[in-house]
């Protein structure tokens, strides 16, 4: 019986799959992977299954979003078991609520399996926890694809006043930006903040500075993409609870993915 699953498969730490994610795998006919999705993870899969790469980097997408969607409705009417593997979890800035709404124009019968997203997990191995008793009672998922609008003010405001932390998904070409308004909308310029690159996976790197810094401590450190910013009182935490031995095997960065 053919059914769609939209499966998370975490941060990037093959051993961060779930359970049911993990079944999804070995049990598909067909699978759809992302750039972003451990290539481990694939080792898992069925003898004879396709599989196939839909990976995005910033500014190119090698397959777009509609032809991802179309490919998930005729493997599925081919009576296929197919999954849609995605790095960290569909439903958080992965697009797995587009490819669901797909599959329901469609009459396809789907399923979506969640994984741990980069926001949790990037900071947890990094040693920052994302709430605190002490320092953080929010916080808040945020695209760095951020521009000023009508509603611009209103929005960054909430973001620099309202959330104790911010985990920033694809911000660091948008960094000196994100900066320059949160301070502008009050978040003190000495708020800790974070970047951590390629988080859970050997090659995990992460720079630390404050808000009124941090692009220049990402500079010195060479960070690019794919990486998570975290700005809040939390990231103080990471000089005490730093437990993950980073850059293990910086050369080794082209067998991660």
């Amino acid at each position: 019986m053919s059914k769609v699953y939209l499966v998370g498969a975490g941060p990037g730490d093959p051993e961060l799959i779930t359970v049911k994610g993990l079944r999804c795998i070995q049990e598909a006919d067909v699978i759809l992977y992302d750039r972003l999705v451990n290539k481990e993870l694939l080792s898992h899969a069925k003898k004879g299954a396709d599989l196939i790469y839909c990976g995005k980097l910033p500014d190119y997408h090698t397959m777009k979003q509609e032809t991802i969607n179309r490919f998930l409705v005729k493997y599925a009417k081919k009576g296929l078991v197919v999954t849609r593997l995605k790095g960290g979890d569909p439903f958080v800035f992965g697009r797995g609520g587009e490819e669901a709404e797909a599959l329901v124009q469609h009459g396809i019968e789907f399923e979506v399996v969640p994984g741990i997203t980069s926001g949790i997990a990037a900071a947890a191995y990094a040693g920052i926890p994302v709430t605190h008793r002490e320092a953080s009672g929010s916080v808040a998922f945020v695209t760095g694809h951020l521009k000023n609008g009508e509603d611009g003010h209103a929005k960054w405001s909430s973001l620099a006043n309202g959330i104790d932390t911010l985990a920033i998904y694809m911000g660091i070409s948008q960094l000196p930006y994100i900066q320059e308004q949160l301070i502008l909308h009050g978040r003190p310029a000495s708020t800790p903040a974070a970047v951590i690159h390629w988080g859970t996976t050997e090659v995990q790197k992460t720079a630390v500075g404050t808000l009124g810094s941090l692009h220049q401590a990402v500079e010195a450190s060479g960070i690019t993409n794919p990486s998570m910013i975290i700005i809040g009182e939390v990231v103080k935490y990471r000089d005490q609870l730093n437990w993950f031995r980073e850059n293990r095997q910086a050369a080794k960065v082209s067998g991660v993915l």
